[in-house]
């Protein structure tokens, strides 16, 4: 059955601490994933998800599977007999300092190659939501990818592209030459103001691949390579969208903000929700700024991620109790 949106990718166990990890203290275990965290923000704005991946046939592989049904996400997975479930440690090292801590080398999501992926795709979706960090996985993670991109807009999909460019996985010249090809078979990209140079075509007769003069001229470019949304994540500044009837910006909301972790997925899930649901431009940006603000207001990937007839709550006055 055709769902409204379809991603792929890995998702990990995140073991959490509240302070740093070399003084140890509890770890709270939680599912994290750019892609899933999309695909559950998106259906919990009353939208169908469905995510493709694998995991391990251990307990970390099950608890994923178990939390992303819980809520209400379609599955097209598989488990990898031989691979281990990737897991992170996030540590919260200062109040405005969390890091990262990878242990997905050779893991089972990693292994993700376009026969698994191919099912899913023929299911059909509105949104095919594919992430540069699942491109850099592995040769096999890139080519599923690419495929992806390739396959869907030919079967009447909508490519949405997240750069979310991860220094760990890969350098910014390898990012570059992956990305920037994919790009053009999305319909809406979507990127940090840091990120654009990678998937912004170069300016004519300029031999740097990739190099920016501003935002604007990239998003121009990008426009001009047949791209028709590109969306900018500015964080604490806002963010803007690019189309081609001009450009459109909006502030952030002011929130108390405890963990921005997630905050980009928590955006791109409010902008992609609203592009279901058929609201203009300024709308999508709202929509992807408050969803983005409940995520930095509340701790976890995605556990806080509004309800339909929560979005309105970030209008009730700071510290008040609604009763």
């Amino acid at each position: 059955m055709t769902v409204d949106l379809l991603t792929f990718g890995e998702s990990m166990v995140s073991l959490r601490s509240t302070g740093p990890l070399a003084s140890g203290g509890t770890l709270a275990m939680q599912v994290a994933g750019a892609e899933s965290n999309v695909a559950i923000g998106v259906a919990r704005l009353g939208h169908t998800a469905a995510w493709a991946g694998l995991v391990g046939a251990d307990p970390h592989g099950e608890f994923i599977l178990k939390q992303l049904r819980g809520e209400g996400i379609q599955l097209h997975h598989s488990v990898h007999p031989d691979r281990s479930t990737g897991v992170m440690f996030l540590e919260q090292r200062t109040a405005d300092l969390s890091r990262a801590f990878y242990y997905r080398a050779g893991s089972a999501g990693a292994s993700i190659s376009r026969g698994h992926v191919a099912a899913a795709l023929d299911s059909g979706a509105r949104i095919l939501h594919l992430t540069g960090i699942t491109a850099a996985l592995s040769p096999e993670a890139r080519d599923a990818v690419e495929y992806a991109a390739e396959r869907a807009p030919h079967e009447g999909m909508v490519v949405s592209l997240d750069v979310n460019y991860r220094s760990k996985l890969w350098s910014r010249d390898q990012a570059r030459a992956v990305l920037g090809p994919l790009a053009r078979h999305a319909a809406v990209v979507i990127a940090s103001d840091d990120e654009l140079d990678l998937i912004a075509p170069p300016h004519e007769g300029n031999g740097a691949a990739g190099t920016v003069a501003d935002e604007a001229s990239a998003a121009a470019r990008l426009l001009d390579a047949g791209v028709r949304e590109v969306v900018v994540k500015r964080g604490a500044a806002g963010a803007a969208v690019y189309t081609a009837e001009g450009r459109l910006e909006a502030p952030a909301l002011a929130v108390t903000c405890v963990d921005t972790v997630g905050a980009g997925d928590a955006f791109t899930a409010g902008y992609l929700s609203a592009r279901l649901d058929d609201v203009d431009t300024a709308g999508r940006l709202h929509h992807g700024i408050l969803a983005g603000a409940f995520a930095v207001s509340t701790r976890g990937d995605w556990e806080g991620l509004p309800r339909p007839d929560e979005l309105a709550l970030l209008d009730a006055a700071r510290g008040s109790t609604v009763r």
